[in-house]
């Protein structure tokens, strides 16, 4: 029996509180959709409520997949984290960046993305590989249409970024460590670290610019086996009692208003959702990315 994730005291609360027993299974992108696809072309859906990256879950909204639904719970929640009345955003995976604060001096903790680009980083940056880690590729392109006023001075981020000679790793996960343990001063990572790796000396830096991610989403299955529990779940899940859980145990950036992870700083921060790049669009900046990077 796989252990279960820190978020997971949620659903025992719901149990208590409901009767409800709720359960989860984990797939993989490439099988995800596979299984849900088969399952539900064969009439026989077992799951009641679904999690996934929104490409999916829009693909499978456009399959007749997703039941309608709107939660009471979601009312103080943003206008654009409801697609269509089938998808419900719950959170963002933001990206910020992290750095070593024994380490490093409050002086020099960027103000700003473009700070990154200074020559006093070479050698000292860690980040997920730009071509072909899909969040990173998004996030550099979020840079491009939400921050960064001109492309020009976007490949000048870009060329400057890739002059410092990052360290490469497979994706944001490993990026803690090299910081943590020095190797590494600072990364593009993720906030929700200062929590998960506690008490490791990691903080953000507080530029003045937007801190941008992907939007996290649910929904319903069409013919799903307990469609009133799955509504109940949905409605807790989007709960402020259940969305502090997130927050204050993992970490997430979560979209229920007020509330916050125990990160300092973070609920002055602007969070914008960036848009998910096509398929297409990942194998082209990935391409272009990995020239631009090994041509410094």
């Amino acid at each position: 029996m796989p252990a279960l994730p820190p978020w997971s005291r949620s659903w025992t609360i719901l149990e208590k509180r409901y009767g409800v027993k709720a359960g989860y299974t984990r797939l993989s992108t490439s099988k995800f959709i596979a299984t849900i696809m088969t399952e539900h072309a064969a009439g026989k859906l077992t799951a009641d409520v679904l999690q996934a990256p929104m490409p999916v879950l829009e693909f499978l909204m456009e399959k007749g997949v997703l039941a309608s639904y709107v939660s009471p719970a979601a009312a103080g929640y943003p206008k654009w984290a409801n697609r269509d009345g089938k998808i419900q955003s719950f959170g963002i995976e933001c990206a910020a960046l992290i750095y070593n604060k024994d380490l490093v001096k409050p002086a020099d903790v960027p103000k700003k993305y473009e700070d990154l680009t200074d020559p006093k980083w070479k050698g000292k940056i860690v980040m997920a590989d730009p071509s072909s880690h899909p969040t990173t590729i998004s996030w550099l392109i979020g840079l491009k249409e939400n921050v960064i006023k001109s492309e020009a001075e976007w490949m000048k981020f870009l060329k400057g970024l890739a002059a410092n000679n990052p360290m490469f790793v497979a994706s944001f996960g490993p990026t803690p460590a090299p910081i943590e343990s020095g190797e590494k001063l600072i990364g593009i990572s993720m906030p929700k670290y200062i929590i998960t790796k506690a008490p490791a000396p990691l903080d953000w830096a507080k530029v003045s610019q937007p801190m941008m991610g992907t939007p996290r989403g649910m929904a319903i299955t069409a013919g799903a086996p307990h469609p009133n529990a799955a509504r109940l779940f949905v409605d807790y899940w989007l709960s402020r009692d259940a969305m502090k859980i997130l927050a204050e145990k993992v970490g997430e950036y979560v979209l229920a208003p007020g509330v916050y992870p125990p990160i300092a700083g973070i609920d002055q921060a602007k969070v914008i959702p960036i848009r998910e790049l096509s398929d297409d669009e990942i194998k082209k900046w990935g391409s272009e990315f990995k020239k631009i990077f090994a041509a410094q």
